[in-house]
């Protein structure tokens, strides 16, 4: 079962955590660099994408200290990431740009609802508010990515699968935890079928019934 968030994180949620952030900041450092933005503006982008679902998440279950305030490594982590990539994006063709922000926002969609339903879980909620808080934290930092970046934010387009993505991912944790699977099998397992899905559906244009 899931640990107690007075415990602390286990070592593979941890690992779990620092991936989905710079997941999620390395699209944020793309999208920025197609905007033409300066570092500041390119950390900015990677750091509220990297941290703004999660930020949502904490107010929510009124956790503190916020998850990157608990781990302030988190912001240097991305802030040295922005002085090394910054001058390599220059680089980047467009579809090259394009390609590798659906992989990285799917990688860190499936990391992120796995660390949201874990850390809910954590708190004592109820399973379904866990599954939500797994949703929130995969896409949160998206939405403001896009807003920032004077885009419509993919959760909110009509398109392929995205949140539905996040949601079944985060089910996928809560059912296999609470059927004492080891919570690292529970949380790849997760994070693959979020992942794989959201891949899948930018493949084959997967979407809802309208």
């Amino acid at each position: 079962m899931a640990i107690g968030i007075n415990s602390g994180m286990s070592t593979a949620l941890l690992a779990i955590e620092v991936f989905g952030i710079i997941a999620f900041a390395s699209s944020g450092f793309i999208e920025a660099r197609r905007k033409d933005m300066d570092l500041i503006g390119v950390f900015t982008v990677a750091f509220i994408t990297a941290f703004g679902g999660g930020t949502l998440r904490d107010i929510l279950l009124d956790r503190r200290p916020l998850f990157w305030v608990q781990h302030q490594e988190y912001t240097l982590l991305i802030f040295g990431l922005a002085l090394i990539v910054l001058p390599l994006s220059h680089h980047l063709r467009s579809s090259t740009a394009e390609r590798a922000i659906i992989f990285v926002d799917a990688l860190g969609l499936g990391l992120f609802s796995a660390v949201g339903a874990s850390v809910a879980q954590d708190a004592q909620m109820p399973i379904f508010v866990c599954v939500m808080m797994g949703v929130i934290t995969a896409i949160f930092g998206g939405v403001l990515r896009d807003v920032i970046c004077n885009e419509i934010p993919l959760v909110f387009r009509r398109g392929q699968l995205y949140a539905t993505c996040a949601f079944i991912g985060s089910w996928v944790y809560l059912i296999l935890d609470l059927a004492d699977v080891h919570q690292t099998i529970a949380l790849i397992s997760s994070i693959f079928v979020t992942s794989t899905m959201r891949l899948l559906a930018v493949r084959f244009n997967l979407t809802l019934p309208a």
